[in-house]
C-alpha cells in the first residue's frame, strides 16, 4: 500500500535528495520544530516502507581515473524488460538501469569503461542477452535537485500542521506540531479540557514522540516538540490550531 506522506516525510526526504552526505536528523529537526528522534524514527519508517531505497555517491569517473560514462537507450520485450534489467545489473561496469513504462528506447543503460573498447564490451554482453541498442552517448555531467514540492514554503511555521485529512461529513484529522511556547505545553490532557484549552468536539488519538508513538489518556501531559494527532466531528478549526502554537504565531 501507497504510504501517506505528511509535511515532515516530505521535508525530510527533500533533505536528503539535497545533501545526504552532509544532512544530520539535529538540522533537519531544527528546520520543522521537531525533535531529532522524531527526524531519526520516521527516516527508519521510510527506508522499512522503501519508499527511501538508498543513498548513493556522485561520482566524476573521468576525474577519478579517467574513465567513460555512457548512456545506452535500449529496447526490450514489455515482457522480458524486468528480467533483462536485472540481468543487465550484474554486467561489469553498469551502474545504473532505468526502465520505462512504455515506447521504445523502454530501457536506459548507464555503464563505465576504461575506454572505448571496454565500452564496446559492454554494449556486446547488452546484445547477447537480447536487449537492442537504438542508440547511445557519453555522459558528460549529471546535475541532481531534491523535489522542489517536498521543500520549505514561505508559510512553515514553528508549529507545523504536518498533515490534514477530511472524512465523512464534518470529520477531520490533522497532525500538528507543539510549539515550545504553546498553550497547551505542559498541560495533561485533562487539565486542557477543564480549562477549556482544548474544546469538547476536539479529541487527541496520538502522540508521536521521539522515536515512539504514544497512546494519550487524561493524565498524559503534552510536550512541546509532540507530535499531536486531533480529531474534529464537525472539523479542525483555525482556534483548535492555535492552542499548539506561540501567541505570535497564532496571530
Amino acid at each position: 500500500m501507497d504510504h501517506r506522506l505528511d509535511e515532515i516525510d516530505r521535508r525530510i526526504i527533500y533533505a536528503l535528495m539535497d545533501d545526504a552526505r552532509n544532512t544530520s536528523a539535529p538540522t533537519i529537526a531544527a528546520d520543522v520544530s521537531v525533535s531529532p528522534g522524531t527526524i531519526r524514527n520516521r527516516i527508519e519508517q521510510l527506508e522499512e516502507r522503501g519508499i527511501i531505497t538508498g543513498y548513493h555517491a556522485n561520482v566524476d569517473f573521468e576525474r577519478a581515473a579517467g574513465h567513460l560514462a555512457n548512456l545506452f537507450m535500449c529496447n526490450a520485450p514489455v515482457s522480458e524488460r524486468e528480467s533483462m534489467a536485472q540481468r543487465a545489473q550484474v554486467i561489469p561496469g553498469v551502474t545504473n538501469v532505468r526502465e520505462l513504462l512504455t515506447g521504445r528506447r523502454n530501457l536506459h543503460v548507464l555503464a563505465v569503461g576504461e575506454d572505448t573498447a571496454d565500452l564496446r564490451r559492454i554494449a556486446r554482453a547488452l546484445s547477447d542477452l537480447g536487449i537492442e541498442i537504438e542508440d547511445e552517448v557519453l555522459v558528460q555531467n549529471e546535475i541532481g535537485c531534491p523535489y522542489a514540492p517536498f521543500g520549505p514554503t514561505d508559510e512553515t511555521h514553528e508549529a507545523m500542521l504536518t498533515d490534514f485529512i477530511s472524512l465523512s461529513g464534518d470529520a477531520e484529522v490533522a497532525e500538528v506540531t507543539v510549539d515550545r511556547d504553546a498553550r497547551i505545553a505542559g498541560m495533561s490532557l485533562q487539565e486542557a479540557a477543564q480549562r477549556e484549552v482544548l474544546d469538547d468536539d476536539s479529541l487527541v488519538v496520538a502522540i508521536e514522540r521521539d522515536d515512539a508513538v504514544v497512546t494519550p489518556h487524561g493524565d498524559t501531559v503534552i510536550r512541546p516538540d509532540d507530535i499531536v494527532t486531533l480529531f474534529s466531528r464537525d472539523g479542525v478549526t483555525d482556534e483548535t490550531i492555535d492552542v499548539f502554537r506561540t501567541d505570535d504565531a497564532a496571530e
